[in-house]
């Protein structure tokens, strides 16, 4: 199972970077009125919260700078940034070197009991598969948040 996991993240993650390097920049801060956030705080958000759903099973150090926290965890949003926020080419080498990092994840640590188990809303996580999967759909549905934000952006052209 630990195979299907890490097979299935790596390919999430690969169409994630191929779709965000086809956007252009000027098109990372557009905020439509559908939505609450853009293009960046997705990419940002899929990078920092990666980042935090690998560290609960995993004894690693997180290599984003601490302005991660503060500009793309959930509940924030662009127009409250103080900071100033990445470029769309130091999100592309954050998510390559996770992608990367994917290869390094021990199939043993699938298994890892959460101790205790992560509760976020109804969602419980007994184990560290179970919230590196939940980490990979979380990534999808910010893919998908991205694709809509792009088709809006070209219905707006229209």
């Amino acid at each position: 199972m630990s195979n299907a996991l890490l097979s299935t993240a790596k390919y999430v993650r690969q169409m994630v970077i191929q779709q965000v390097q086809s956007i252009p920049e000027e098109l990372f801060d557009v905020q439509p009125d559908q939505f609450n956030n853009t293009i960046r705080w997705n990419v940002g958000h899929i990078a920092a919260s990666n980042d935090y759903f690998v560290s609960l099973g995993l004894p690693v150090e997180s290599n984003l700078p601490e302005s991660y926290a503060r500009l793309f965890k959930p509940g924030t949003k662009p127009s409250d940034w103080n900071d100033i926020p990445p470029t769309k080419e130091e999100l592309i080498q954050i998510l390559s070197r996770q992608l990367s990092d994917f290869s390094d994840i021990p199939s043993s640590a699938f298994d890892k009991q959460m101790d205790p188990p992560l509760e976020l809303g109804p969602l419980k996580f007994e184990t560290f598969g179970e919230v590196f999967n939940f980490a990979t759909v979380h990534e999808t549905m910010h893919f998908t948040t991205i694709s809509n934000f792009l088709k809006v952006l070209q219905y707006q052209k229209a």
